[in-house]
């Protein structure tokens, strides 16, 4: 029989953190949860995750990860009101390219609070017996050396009272604020390599009640920003998500940054590049007040090149690699990191020795998710950060053109819609379909306005143009 381990802790009672959980079950005698915060009896915002607020999109490669970690969350989200977003055909999107047309049903996205998902896959996973959770505790720090870390330091933020819970393996989930970092100084390792990718984005963010008729079915919008733009950065997300709601998500760069007062929302939603989310959210009821975010820095630490790392011990999550969320892609890599850790505990058993292999898989698991929020958020003017080499900057080159492309290359377009959703690593849009796609070029001119339904165009307080394309002659001006 495969080793077990007899208790394993984790950090951080998130996402990231349950679904570690999840991963140790069935290779653990007990797993405790530890978490600051006192977690809510619903699916209700906690102050230990403020982007919960914000517009949040599991990916389908994500959501398919949960599933096999913790069966019946999807089923469970749906139920609840959660919404599937075909990535093409449920999705009215522009691009520094242009609108996307909705002509194909290629991968999807999961759109709900982001505290429904929290509270379903947790309490999923609270029901394993092997599965406790440690409420209100804060932890201090790692005991053990350099070779090994044997218990965490833990204190109770009610009574103050210090203790030590000892572990055969400890998961740090405890997301960007992790003290990890200076922990695993203390008992000796070296200080690790920290890379940061700082636009100075900032987030807006209200819901509203969704006005009559589109209550089903309505698409996801964005207005994705180009560094191209008069005024760089500027960005809007309109998400449907359970009970009859929209949640929208306004973001711009310095000094272009939305405001977080009621008044200033619908106005600077009107100065994205198209109107189109402003137009939206004036023909829909506000809920609650505006709220904002600074914290969208891309931030990653390279454990995985230490070369001394201690056994029962391993980083992941936003602890790992926290990344600009207008991408969209933290919580399925944090599905895809806890898979890792379950693939290599069910290969191999539980081997204290064998954190240093689990911890370079699951960094292996941020690669491409980095790859494709650095390489947009390095072209933003005062961004801080290492610049892009020649490498990179030809392959954004490529990567716009391919995009222009998959308007009408079906080939072109299931490469980037399998890439966004991390379904397919970033290779794949160097496959020779889509490479021959992206060479020959849009088949057609662009769309000149978004593509909504009859149906979905009534919902607007000002009638937006019948979708065009630009004559052959336009193009050419």
């Amino acid at each position: 029989m495969a080793a077990r381990a007899t208790h394993a802790v984790v950090l951080g009672g998130g996402l990231a953190g349950t679904l570690a959980a999840a991963a140790l079950a069935g290779h653990a005698d007990h797993i405790t949860l530890v978490e600051r915060d006192r977690m809510p009896a619903g699916p209700q915002e906690r102050t230990g995750v403020p982007q919960a607020r914000h517009a949040h999109m599991l990916m389908s490669s994500g959501a398919e990860a949960i599933d096999a970690l913790v069966p019946g969350v999807t089923k469970s989200l749906y139920a609840a009101g959660a919404h599937r977003v075909s990535v093409r055909k449920g999705l009215v999107s522009s691009t520094a390219q242009g609108w996307v047309p909705r002509s194909a049903d290629l991968q999807y996205v999961i759109t709900c609070g982001r505290a429904l998902l929290d509270w379903t896959v947790r309490e999923r996973v609270l029901m394993d017996p092997r599965v406790t959770l440690l409420q209100g505790t804060d932890v201090t720090g790692l005991d053990g050396d350099s070779r090994r870390v044997t218990a965490v330091r833990v204190r109770d933020r009610a009574t103050g009272e210090a203790s030590l819970i000892g572990a055969d393996l400890v998961v740090d989930a405890t997301g960007r604020g992790s003290a990890a970092r200076t922990w695993l100084e203390e008992l000796g390792i070296p200080r690790v390599r920290e890379e940061t990718v700082d636009t100075g984005l900032a987030y807006s963010t209200r819901l509203f009640r969704v006005p009559p008729g589109a209550e089903r079915d309505f698409p996801a919008v964005t207005v994705m920003p180009s560094p191209a733009d008069p005024v760089p950065g500027r960005s809007g997300t309109l998400l449907p998500i359970e009970d009859g709601r929209w949640l929208v998500t306004l973001t711009g760069l310095r000094p272009a940054q939305p405001p977080t007062d009621d008044a200033g929302f619908l106005p600077f939603a009107r100065t994205l590049r198209t109107p189109v989310i402003g137009d939206l959210i004036e023909a829909a009821q506000p809920l609650g007040p505006v709220c904002g975010s600074r914290s969208t820095a891309n931030r990653r630490r390279y454990y995985e090149e230490l070369s001394l790392w201690p056994d029962g011990f391993v980083a992941l999550g936003d602890a790992l690699a926290a990344f600009n969320p207008v991408y969209g892609h933290g919580m399925s890599v944090a599905a895809k990191a806890a898979t890792a850790l379950r693939t290599d505990l069910e290969r191999y058993g539980y081997l204290p020795e064998r954190s240093r292999h689990v911890q370079r898989a699951v960094a292996a698991t941020v690669n491409d998710a980095w790859a494709l929020a650095v390489g947009q958020d390095v072209q933003y003017p005062d961004v801080i950060g290492p610049r892009p080499g020649a490498a990179a900057k030809l392959m954004r080159r490529y990567s716009a053109r391919a995009a222009r492309a998959s308007a009408t290359r079906p080939a072109v377009a299931a490469a980037i819609a399998d890439i966004f959703t991390l379904s397919a690593p970033v290779s794949r849009l160097l496959a020779p379909r889509a490479v021959l796609g992206a060479l020959r070029g849009p088949g057609a001119p662009p769309l000149t306005a978004p593509p909504f339904t009859e149906r979905e165009r009534a919902l607007f307080s000002r009638e937006p143009r019948e979708p065009t394309r630009k004559t052959e002659q336009d193009t050419t001006q």
